[in-house]
């Protein structure tokens, strides 16, 4: 039956840097209570790994990169939604952000931004100006995996933790895929 947790041996996120991008070993201390754990990188992906490893997709945070533009300017943002979930982009968001045209951020973009791989980027350790919107769901859910910045590691937190980053703001972002 999966779960929150799954099969996976969770241990504090602080006590292990080693299994965290530079960018979000340095912001991790914002969430006290935040755990990590080792994954296969080749299963970072969220179906992949809440099949291999009995995590519940509903307990999985996806963070999207944004990118939303308006006369000349470019401002990025994360966007953060759970998996059973689909972020309404190029409404709610675009508006939000007050932007006349979004798209996701470019891979390379994206990693070069963040100091974080791709399949791995997470909302902790972003650039403090960049907005960090935060699905109902996500905070609704408590405890959430999402990326580590790494590939081969996840991080357990709350949804309600990822309200305390620099620029995060909760918002009605999504609804349930399918």
């Amino acid at each position: 039956m999966p779960s929150t947790r799954g099969t996976l041996d969770w241990t504090l996120a602080a006590d292990h840097p080693e299994l965290l991008a530079p960018p979000v070993a340095q912001a991790v201390a914002s969430i006290p209570g935040a755990l990590v754990t080792t994954i296969d990188p080749t299963l970072a992906d969220t179906a992949a790994l809440c099949e291999a490893y009995d995590v519940d997709l509903g307990a999985s945070a996806n963070c999207v990169v944004v990118a939303a533009k308006r006369a000349g300017v470019t401002t990025y943002a994360a966007v953060m939604v759970l998996a059973t979930h689909r972020a309404d982009i190029n409404g709610v968001v675009r508006k939000h952000l007050g932007a006349r045209k979004i798209s996701f951020a470019p891979h390379d973009e994206a990693v070069g931004l963040t100091g974080m791989e791709f399949g791995g980027i997470t909302p902790i350790g972003l650039p403090d100006d960049w907005p960090v919107l935060v699905d109902d769901a996500v905070v609704a859910a408590g405890e959430v995996v999402v990326g580590s910045g790494i590939r081969g590691s996840k991080v357990l937190c709350t949804g309600a933790d990822l309200l305390t980053l620099p620029g995060a703001e909760q918002l009605t972002l999504a609804a349930p895929a399918g």
